[in-house]
């Protein structure tokens, strides 16, 4: 022990520790200015606004300054085709050279999504899942039915859709709905002597029942004028009520 002693008090010793101490400070300086110059720290530029501008006017821009990029695609119903409709990093951000700019550029065709399952949901979760899909919710018109504001049909371009069907994101999808007044009965109205025209203005304003089945008696000279001579369901003593939106059908003769 005594030996170690005297030899940290040695030349030789001091000598020792001071080439270590100055050889890890040099390693730490190497390395700091070469982490420095790698990094090139404090060198860099502020990204520019390429939101807005066509997909090749932001290319050029992005290449002028040195920066790379990458592209995705989505397509936004209101907006131009060919726009970069977003970019990462923001305007005005400082970063390296080199660094990967990420556009979002708006594509001129819709692509196809698939129609949900929304039979019989309520309108309010139909809505819901309809926007979810990137389609949206046309006209709702309303049906004879005991459920009340429950999709009874969807329709796109008046042709009704299934669920599972392809169709454009961003179409229009109109709903049917039933009215809750599937149970409710009403008086059977009297056809009888009406033209056409006038039993759907009837059966529709007046008793809230549909059109049926239209038949033809003798030969028909005049379509416009022929007028109901039968009708079922029928008034009688013993049927006087049927449920709202019954069809009705008529027989047409132009013998009044």
């Amino acid at each position: 022990m005594s030996k170690f002693i005297s030899y940290l008090k040695t030349k030789s010793f001091r000598t020792n520790i001071i080439a270590a101490i100055a050889t890890v400070v040099v390693i730490i300086l190497a390395a700091f200015f070469s982490l420095r110059y790698y990094t090139k720290h404090g060198q860099g530029l502020n990204v520019p606004e390429v939101k807005g501008l066509a997909f090749t006017q932001a290319v050029s821009k992005l290449e002028a300054l040195g920066l790379r990029y990458e592209v995705d695609s989505v397509f936004v119903m209101d907006s131009p085709p060919g726009i970069v409709i977003d970019q990462d990093p923001e305007a005005n951000t400082f970063v390296k050279d080199n660094r990967t700019i990420y556009l979002t550029v708006n594509v001129a065709m819709a692509p196809n999504v698939k129609f949900p399952d929304i039979e019989f949901k309520p309108f309010r979760q139909a809505q819901a899942l309809i926007e979810s899909f990137g389609l949206k919710v046309g006209d709702t018109t309303y049906k004879s039915d005991q459920a009340r504001d429950v999709v009874l049909e969807a329709l796109f371009g008046g042709q009704p859709i299934k669920a599972g069907e392809s169709m454009p994101k961003g179409s229009r999808i109109d709903l049917v709905l039933g009215d809750g007044k599937g149970n409710e009965e009403v008086d059977i109205p009297s056809l009888i002597g009406l033209t056409m025209d006038e039993a759907k203005f009837a059966l529709k304003n007046g008793a809230m029942l549909t059109l049926g089945n239209v038949l033809y008696e003798g030969e028909i000279t005049d379509t416009a004028n022929a007028v109901i001579v039968k009708q079922d369901p029928f008034l009688t003593d013993s049927v006087t009520k049927v449920k709202i939106g019954t069809p009705v059908n008529i027989t047409l003769s132009n013998k009044k």
